[in-house]
């Protein structure tokens, strides 16, 4: 009787992002809700309307919310948690979204010059966003 070996998955690079892929969508659903929550619990009730309040919760940024009529909210709202809040959704979102384009470039490119350099144009383009959006939220 011969016995069968079951194969184990590898940690393979290509592994890891597809998990990080879909950690980082459940961690930008899971940050919105949080932020939703915060600003609900910091009387956004009554400060803001849904529309508004949705746009805080993704991007927290006290300059972004113009379109409403609140006299000043940068005293209470512009401190460092919603500033770690804000980059962290925008990492998740960034790295999430490189990372599918990654995915499409290789899908449609085959092993190649092509795809080395697109790869490396993809990472250079990821860290120029991720550097340039770190910027605005600590400059805001």
């Amino acid at each position: 009787m011969r016995t069968r070996t079951v194969p184990q998955p590898a940690m393979s690079f290509e592994y890891t992002l597809w998990i990080f892929t879909r950690i980082s969508g459940l961690g930008m659903l899971g940050l919105g809700l949080i932020g939703f929550v915060t600003a609900l619990i910091m009387n956004a009730r009554n400060l803001l309307d849904m529309n508004t309040l949705l746009r805080w919760s993704f991007f927290p940024n006290p300059n972004h919310v113009v379109n409403s009529n609140i006299p000043d909210i940068s005293p209470g709202w512009s401190n460092a948690y919603w500033q770690v809040m804000e980059m962290l959704i925008v990492f998740f979102g960034i790295s999430h979204g490189f990372n599918g384009l990654r995915v499409i470039i290789e899908d449609f490119i085959g092993h190649s010059l092509w795809q080395t350099i697109l790869r490396g144009a993809v990472f250079l383009l990821w860290l120029f966003f991720l550097i340039i959006a770190v910027y605005v939220i600590l400059a805001s």
